[in-house]
């Protein structure tokens, strides 16, 4: 991935796992590399006063064989997909779970 790019984020856990991405989700290989030809590929300003701390970010984990056929992207495509689908089906379970609390409370709370 392109670490200059102002869209990149690193983010490590004390467990040691280490999460890198592009925060407009343009990148389909991640963590392994971003499009060549990304047209929102903005390069970070270079020191603008930041304060940099002592860690320092792992390194990026080998790149697997397959990453050029796309069946990297569309796996990725295929998980995003299943996520979204049952995203629809939490979301509607919340709905229907706050619609009936609130319905308790108006009739705990009706007027005589």
């Amino acid at each position: 991935m392109r670490t200059e790019c102002k869209h990149f984020e690193s983010r490590s856990y004390p467990n040691g796992d280490t999460v890198r991405k592009c925060n407009l989700d343009l990148a389909p290989d991640a963590p392994w590399r971003c499009p060549d030809t990304c047209a929102s590929y903005e390069r970070r300003l270079a020191d603008a006063a930041w304060t940099h701390g002592s860690l320092v970010v792992s390194a990026t984990p080998p790149e697997p064989d397959g990453l050029d056929d796309g069946s990297a992207a569309a796996v990725l495509d295929e998980a995003e997909d299943i996520l979204n689908a049952v995203g629809a089906e939490v979301r509607a379970e919340v709905d229907a779970e706050r619609n009936a609390k609130r319905g308790f409370f108006k009739r705990l709370f009706r007027r005589s």
